[in-house]
């Protein structure tokens, strides 16, 4: 299964930003200050004076292997991340991503260790609570050690735009792992395809 990204929702744009800066002399918004947003966004963006960029937010539902997930909640600042547990409950749903670059036999290898788990994983919770009187709790969270690394959860991802940016100038790139790579740049293709594109300006500022 291939991991995927649902833009839930967004807040904000160009004019949020721009009027946040102009907050210290005046919010008011006319024609010449619309037809200066660009160069206003541009010098903020190059100047580091990104407090302006936290007035909006992008909402975004990822569905993703554990080890993306992982990527994902290392951006702290800005950003708000809430997934499936598996403390919490039992998985019913056996969800995994093989890598798409892998030769098949490889792929095959990894699928076949990965359905084993899944199946142990199961087994195990049943077993502690019926066999050996673990409470359902304590059997649910320790029998997902099972569970392998490509196992996907799904995640409720939001990021005010100032962490967006650091987000994709971090993981966005060549040289980043090629899953968190791909997320990245779909949320990013997701945020420009808005209707409206109010973003715009503010993503030429930041060369995105």
């Amino acid at each position: 299964m291939y991991n995927s990204v649902e833009l839930l929702g967004h807040y904000g744009g160009d004019e949020s930003h721009a009027l946040s800066a102009w907050t210290s002399t005046s919010r008011d918004m006319n024609d010449d200050k619309r037809n200066r947003m660009g160069k206003l966004l541009t010098m903020l963006a190059e100047a580091g004076h990104h407090t302006p960029f936290e007035k909006s937010s992008l909402h975004f539902l990822v569905s993703t292997d554990i080890a993306s997930h992982i990527h994902i909640i290392k951006h702290r600042i800005g950003v708000s991340v809430n997934a499936e547990s598996a403390r919490y409950k039992e998985l019913k749903e056996d969800k995994h991503y093989l890598p798409q670059d892998w030769p098949l036999e490889w792929k095959d290898i990894l699928g076949e260790h990965t359905r084993t788990g899944e199946e142990l994983y199961h087994s195990c919770i049943q077993s502690l609570i019926d066999d050996y009187d673990i409470p359902k709790k304590r059997a649910k969270e320790s029998a997902r050690f099972f569970k392998t690394y490509n196992s996907q959860i799904t995640a409720d991802v939001m990021f005010n735009f100032r962490s967006f940016v650091h987000f994709q100038n971090l993981r966005n790139k060549p040289e980043a792992q090629l899953e968190i790579h791909e997320i990245a740049d779909i949320m990013l293709e997701k945020v420009k395809s808005i209707e409206g594109n109010p973003f715009k300006l503010t993503l030429e500022a930041f060369k995105l």
